[in-house]
């Protein structure tokens, strides 16, 4: 790998965005998370509800998400720059609640508006 000597400042070449989110911003999604992962390692079916949500809590606090689900991360407006960013969490967030959500839960849950109604 070839090692570029150019020592200017990141934020001036074109392929940068200058508002790129840091990783305490609860927009931030670590490009190794997706839909697919878990929060906790067993699926809630009605039954141990106060572990099953203390875990999920922690899960999402880890991943700095919990204010989707508490209403402190509020949706944007539709023509805010972060709203498209807003959605792409908050629908990550629902995956994965719902997929530590045994399969009668989450089917019946499939179609909730966000993270937070749910």
């Amino acid at each position: 790998m070839a090692v570029d000597d150019d020592t200017s400042d990141s934020t001036s070449s074109p392929n940068v965005n200058k508002d790129t989110l840091d990783s305490t911003n609860p927009l931030y999604m670590h490009p190794s998370e997706s839909a697919g992962s878990t929060l906790v390692p067993v699926v809630f079916d009605g039954t141990g509800y106060r572990s099953w949500r203390r875990g999920v809590l922690r899960g999402l606090s880890v991943k700095n998400k919990v204010g989707f689900i508490i209403g402190k991360c509020k949706k944007p407006d539709s023509d805010h720059p972060t709203f498209e960013q807003w959605e792409r969490c908050d629908d990550m967030v629902t995956s994965w609640i719902l997929n530590s959500l045994s399969k009668d839960l989450a089917d019946s849950l499939q179609y909730v508006v966000d993270a937070k109604e749910l």
